[in-house]
C-alpha cells in the first residue's frame, strides 16, 4: 500500500505486546479499518481496548479534568508556581484577542505552551481511572487477567499519533498492565506546536471575561490543558458506539437483561452471592445507549445514512416508541406497510441493523468512530456486499469506521471499492460496485495469525491482491481445500462404482 495516500496529519498507531491473546501488534487505524482472522486471535479484545481508549479520552471532561483541576502549581522544591507577568500578559493578550472576535491560534504561543506541558506530561495519577475503564469495559475484576499467559512481563498499550514526517510531531500515550500497580506515562516533544479544539474556543472566550487577576490562572490553565489533551488523542476524544457480534439477540432481549440488572441491584449488601452474571461495559454501554436515545436527531448528514440503510438495505423504517415511563420499545415498518411490527418480530438482518440506523440518526457525528464486530452476522453474502459498500458511505461522510469479521464478501466487497479508485470518476457508473470509492490510504485490512512462537497472535497488515481481488486473508486456501477433498471423495466413489 502507498503510504503517501495515508493522511499524515490523521495518523494515529496503536501498539500492544503480551496482551490478552496477542503477543505483538501495530495497527495503523485508517478510516475503514478491518480486523480479520480465525476465531480466538484477538480480534475483539483489540477491538474492545480501541472503544475502552475512546472511552477514557472521550469522557476527560468527567475523569481526568478533576485531576487537571487538583493539579498543584508547584515546582520539584514545592514552591507554589505563578505566571510571570510576560506569561500572564501572554495569555489576557491571546484571550482579548478571542473575546474581540478575531478568533484564537490553534498553536498555542510558546509563552502559554510552555505552562501547559508539565501538566500533559505528569499523567501517572490517571493510570488507575485508565485501568478501571479498561476492567469495566472487559468485565474483568483485574486488568492483569489481560495479560498474555505465557508472558514474563506486563501488557502494554501505546497510543500514537503523528503529525508530521518525524518523531518531532509525535505524541504517545504508554499504559503498562501488570499484576502490580497500572502505569501510564506520556511524551510530547518540547518542539511540537501544541493545538487547541476548535470546538473548545468558546469555553476560553468566556474565560476571557474572568481573566482580570492572577488568581483565574488555573482555571485558564486547566481549560488549555484539557484542550490540548483532546487535540492530541484525535478522533480518541469521543466516545464511541460498540455493535457487538449478535447485537440482535441482545436488542431481542434487552427487557429480560434490564430486569435481571435489576434483580441484581436489589441484592446489593447481601452475603449471598447473585446467581446474575455481571455485564461487561461493552454490553452494558450497548444497552444503555439503546435505552437512552434522545429524541434529539444527528446532523443531517447522519440522518440521510441511515434512511439510506433503510431504504436500500433493511426495505423499511425502524423507529422507537416509547412507554408512559419513558422505556423504549424498537419496532419496524416495512416499505409500504401502514402498521409497525416489534423488532423481535423481524427478520434477523433487519433487527442486526436496526441499531446502526439508531446509532446515526441519534448518536453518531462527523469525525466519530462506530465500531462494529462481525456485520455479516446474520446476512445473506449479497447484503454483506451491499453493507460494505455502505458503510464505505459513512467513511465517505466522514465517520471512522472499524469493523472485525470472518467474510470473505466483505473483504472482496471493500478490495473492489479500493480498486474503483483507479476508474476515472466519470467512468465509475459503468461498474456495478456497491458502494463508493475508497482510496488505498483510506482502507487498512489487518490478519490476525496464531503462532507457537511466541505462542500467541501475531497481526499484520495485508495488501490487495489485484489479481485475486481481494485482500488475502486465507479464504482461499479453505476454498482450494474443500474442492481437493471434494475432487478425492469423487474419485473414490467413481472407482467404487
Amino acid at each position: 500500500m502507498d503510504k503517501a495516500f495515508i493522511p499524515k496529519l490523521e495518523r494515529t498507531t496503536l501498539s500492544v505486546k503480551d496482551f490478552g491473546p496477542i503477543a505483538e501488534a501495530t495497527i495503523d487505524l485508517r478510516p475503514f479499518t478491518v480486523f480479520v482472522g480465525a476465531s480466538n486471535t484477538g480480534k475483539s479484545y483489540l477491538a474492545i481496548l480501541l472503544y475502552a481508549l475512546h472511552q477514557f479520552f472521550g469522557r476527560a471532561d468527567t475523569r481526568i479534568s478533576p485531576l487537571l483541576r487538583s493539579y498543584r502549581l508547584q515546582d520539584s522544591s514545592g514552591t507554589r508556581r505563578e505566571a510571570s507577568a510576560k506569561q500572564t500578559e501572554a495569555i489576557n493578550l491571546w484571550l482579548q484577542q478571542a473575546q474581540g472576535g478575531r478568533g484564537l491560534d490553534v498553536a498555542l504561543p510558546d509563552e502559554i505552551a510552555a505552562l501547559v506541558r508539565p501538566v500533559l506530561r505528569d499523567v501517572g495519577e490517571w493510570a488507575p481511572l485508565l485501568d478501571d475503564e479498561v476492567k469495566r469495559c472487559f468485565g474483568l475484576a483485574a486488568s492483569a487477567d489481560l495479560i498474555r499467559q505465557s508472558a514474563g512481563g506486563p501488557a502494554r498499550v501505546v497510543l500514537r499519533r503523528m503529525f508530521g514526517d518525524d518523531a518531532t510531531g509525535c505524541t504517545g500515550y504508554d499504559f503498562a498492565i501488570s499484576r502490580g500497580q497500572a502505569q501510564l506515562s506520556s511524551s510530547m516533544p518540547a518542539s511540537m506546536p501544541l493545538r487547541i479544539q476548535e470546538a473548545r474556543r468558546h469555553r476560553l472566550r468566556w474565560l476571557a471575561q474572568r481573566m482580570a487577576t492572577r488568581r483565574f490562572f488555573a482555571p485558564v490553565l486547566v481549560e488549555l490543558a484539557d484542550s490540548v489533551l483532546h487535540s492530541t488523542v484525535g478522533a480518541f476524544g469521543h466516545p464511541v458506539p460498540y455493535l457487538p457480534a449478535d447485537s440482535a439477540g441482545v436488542m431481542h432481549a434487552h427487557k429480560v437483561v434490564v430486569s435481571s440488572l435489576i434483580g441484581r441491584a436489589s441484592r446489593a449488601g447481601l452475603d449471598v452471592e447473585s446467581p446474575l452474571p455481571a455485564l461487561s461495559g461493552v454490553l452494558a454501554d450497548f444497552l444503555a445507549r439503546l435505552i437512552e436515545l434522545s429524541d434529539e436527531r444527528g446532523p443531517t448528514e447522519s440522518r440521510q445514512l441511515a434512511d439510506r440503510l433503510e431504504a436500500d438495505i433493511l426495505g423499511g423504517s425502524v423507529q422507537v416508541r416509547r412507554s408512559d415511563v419513558g422505556y423504549p420499545s424498537f419496532l419496524y415498518r416495512p416499505a409500504k406497510w401502514k402498521r409497525d411490527i416489534a423488532l423481535m418480530n423481524t427478520s434477523s438482518m433487519v433487527s442486526e441493523l436496526a441499531p446502526v440506523v439508531l446509532y446515526l440518526r441519534h448518536v453518531v457525528r462527523k469525525g466519530n468512530v462506530i465500531i462494529i464486530e462481525e456485520p455479516e452476522s446474520h446476512l445473506h453474502p449479497q447484503m454483506q456486499v451491499a453493507f460494505t459498500g455502505f458503510l464505505a458511505a459513512v467513511v465517505k461522510a466522514g465517520i471512522r469506521v472499524i469493523v472485525t469479521t470472518h467474510s470473505e464478501w466483505v473483504l472482496e466487497g471493500l478490495a473492489n471499492l479500493v480498486r474503483l479508485s483507479e476508474v476515472p470518476k466519470s467512468r465509475r457508473s459503468e461498474v456495478a460496485a456497491a458502494g463508493p470509492a475508497l482510496t488505498p490510504g483510506e482502507v487498512g485490512a489487518w490478519l490476525f495469525e496464531r503462532k507457537r512462537r511466541p505462542k500467541g497472535s501475531l497481526v499484520r497488515e495485508i495488501q490487495l491482491d489485484t489479481v485475486r481481488g481481494t485482500f488475502p486473508a486465507g479464504f482461499g486456501d479453505i476454498t482450494e481445500g474443500l474442492y481437493n477433498d471434494w475432487a478425492t471423495i469423487s474419485n473414490l466413489a467413481q472407482n467404487l462404482k
